[in-house]
């Protein structure tokens, strides 16, 4: 398909925010099957199948020196995963991806926090507003359990941890050697809590302690489009970002809530509330504002 390069930014990430939308739904699909860390065991494996194969044909090309780091990346990334994939199992597909998306509420606020990056009142702003949307998309579906939300509100910290991470990986390792780290442990965690929950004969949870299964004839097909679908999403963010700035294709990610409020509806889920809708909203605008001055920041340090 012959895109023009103006465009060619946004249609990656419209791909990669539908593939992340049907890791959802395909998640969902599996409620009452598997818990959120068996979901993660398998949802790991595929790609690590992936990421091996690609390793093995060609060679990483980095400098390395940074293992700590990079252990850390992958600890952040699958943390990040298990409460996302245990938020959409237990509360509607677009409130759960409305949460993770909060990620770029958080890396606004870390990168000053940690790093003293101010980028302006208007950012602030934004934060406030993406905090805002959170506290409405709470209260209508306060009947849920607190605990939902708080694995909803944790994806979206975790993830942006797990961004910040990557961001200061790439000068030292390939990137497929930072994905693998995040695959490796969401494959290995998993396992561990597994062998931890035989050794010590502990009782199955809804998260960390897994009743180990197979999946059954009827269970492959999600599971493995929940595989393919992450990886295939995760393949769409890694041409966008090479495609366009980072501050145009990343406000375009939130297509992925759209996406999913519709996935969810096809899977049961009732339409969103008018005050959910309302906080969904919020964020998306929040998004928006972070996303439109980075871009301009990034313009500056260009013609500086």
């Amino acid at each position: 398909m012959n895109i023009s390069p103006t465009y060619r930014g946004i249609f990656f990430m419209l791909l990669a925010a539908l593939g992340f939308s049907i890791m959802g739904g395909a998640a969902k699909a599996l409620k009452g099957s598997f818990n959120a860390g068996q979901l993660v065991f398998w949802r790991n494996s595929i790609g690590l199948l992936f990421i091996t194969i690609s390793l093995i044909n060609r060679a990483p090309e980095q400098t390395g020196g940074k293992l700590l780091r990079l252990i850390f990346r992958g600890l952040m990334g699958t943390s990040a995963v298990y409460m996302l994939l245990y938020c959409i199992l237990h509360l509607p597909l677009g409130t759960a991806m409305s949460y993770n998306l909060t990620s770029a509420l958080f890396i606004a606020l870390f990168s000053f926090l940690l790093f003293k990056e101010y980028e302006g009142r208007w950012v602030l702003l934004a934060v406030l507003l993406g905090f805002a949307g959170m506290l409405l998309i709470y209260k209508p579906n306060i009947h849920f359990p607190w605990y939902y939300h708080l694995a909803g509100l944790l994806s979206g910290i975790l993830s942006a941890i797990a961004y910040l991470t990557v961001g200061r990986l790439t000068k030292y390792y390939d990137t497929r050697v930072i994905v693998l780290s995040f695959v490796l442990t969401g494959v290995l965690v998993p396992l561990l809590f597994t062998l931890l929950r035989y050794l010590l004969q502990l009782p199955a949870d809804e998260i960390l302690f897994i009743n180990w299964r197979w999946p059954q004839q009827s269970e492959w097909f999600p599971v493995i489009l929940m595989g393919t679908s992450a990886l295939f999403g995760q393949y769409f963010v890694t041409k966008a970002y090479g495609a366009d700035k980072a501050g145009v294709v990343s406000a375009i990610s939130y297509a992925g809530i759209i996406f999913s409020i519709f996935i969810g509806m096809m899977l049961g889920d009732a339409f969103p509330d008018a005050v959910s809708l309302m906080g969904i909203v919020c964020i998306i605008i929040s998004g928006l504002i972070i996303s439109f001055i980075k871009k301009q920041n990034e313009a500056r340090r260009i013609t500086a």
